[in-house]
């Protein structure tokens, strides 16, 4: 299999109970899931930006994957986070990048395109029509920050998506956690939201929905069908990365296998994983506990 990334690298900076602490992040967490998945002849292409003097914060998981869409720059966003227990963490950002280049050369050796739009400027909407009309296999997204704005003070608020219409349809997934979900449409009830995304082309529309678990709406005819799995039992110690790895986990399984349910619930599982995870270190056992939990 070969898989694309496409997506931000940024330096994360989390305030968690007063103490700042320096990370990692954006599309990281993708790859850091995707290491622990990928089988032997798999090869994922990182189409990210990084700089110098902090790719140590990135070399152990990125060294491992094909590097020839991977760019230096001198400077990548650095984001400051604020957790909260009950709402959706606080984002100011620093640095925003300019967008990704997108070699459209080739495009269609690839089994699948996963766009993750941590910074929401990671490709602009006209990147995204050209990489569809050049592209003829599945792509993913996940909206992330695309669902938000950015004020005068570089502070990112959740504002209804411009022309999201366009970009839905160029996709064939789309990943929303709930609050980005509200950000597609002016509509306000779950199901007439889904059926309007839906009617953009998209396939499958996956909502994640924290610590009770995702559902995955479709259309079957003209009738909307939907799945829900609920999330594992797990003691939370992490809040930073999990829809990301719920989206590779969903993307790279379901490429491998075809199977709706089987992906919904395989990606279910390794978002609860993660959230249980203290450290990145604990993400090379990923897929060992993973399926654990499944079988």
């Amino acid at each position: 299999m070969k898989l694309l990334i496409i997506g931000h690298s940024v330096e994360d900076h989390i305030n968690e109970e007063g103490i700042e602490k320096i990370k990692p992040g954006g599309i990281f967490y993708t790859a850091l899931s995707l290491k622990s998945f990928i089988e032997e002849n798999d090869k994922i292409f990182l189409n990210s930006a990084v700089q110098r003097e902090n790719y140590n914060l990135f070399s152990n998981v990125y060294d491992g994957f094909e590097k020839k869409y991977l760019k230096f720059v001198d400077r990548i966003p650095k984001v400051y986070l604020t957790l909260h227990d009950f709402k959706e963490r606080g984002e100011t950002y620093e640095s925003i990048s300019q967008g990704l280049e997108i070699n459209l050369n080739g495009l269609n050796v690839f089994d699948g395109i996963l766009i993750n739009m941590i910074t929401g400027f990671d490709i602009s909407l006209e990147q995204i029509k050209t990489l569809r009309r050049a592209y003829k296999g599945l792509i993913y997204i996940d909206i992330h920050t695309l669902s938000r704005g950015l004020d005068e003070n570089l502070e990112r608020e959740f504002r209804t998506i411009p022309n999201f219409n366009e970009w839905a349809s160029s996709v064939d997934i789309l990943q929303t956690n709930e609050s980005e979900f509200k950000t597609l449409s002016l509509l306000k009830d779950e199901l007439e939201i889904a059926k309007e995304v839906l009617s953009f082309g998209i396939k499958y529309l996956i909502i994640t929905k924290g610590a009770l678990g995702a559902k995955i709406f479709s259309m079957n005819g003209k009738e909307i069908i939907s799945t829900f799995k609920s999330s594992i039992k797990i003691e939370s110690k992490n809040m930073i990365g999990c829809g990301d790895v719920f989206g590779a986990v969903f993307f790279y399984h379901y490429i491998k296998t075809k199977n709706l349910d089987e992906s919904l619930t395989v990606a279910n599982i390794a978002a609860g994983c993660a959230a249980s995870y203290k450290e990145i270190k604990n993400f090379s056992k990923l897929k060992n506990d993973v399926f654990k939990q499944y079988n």
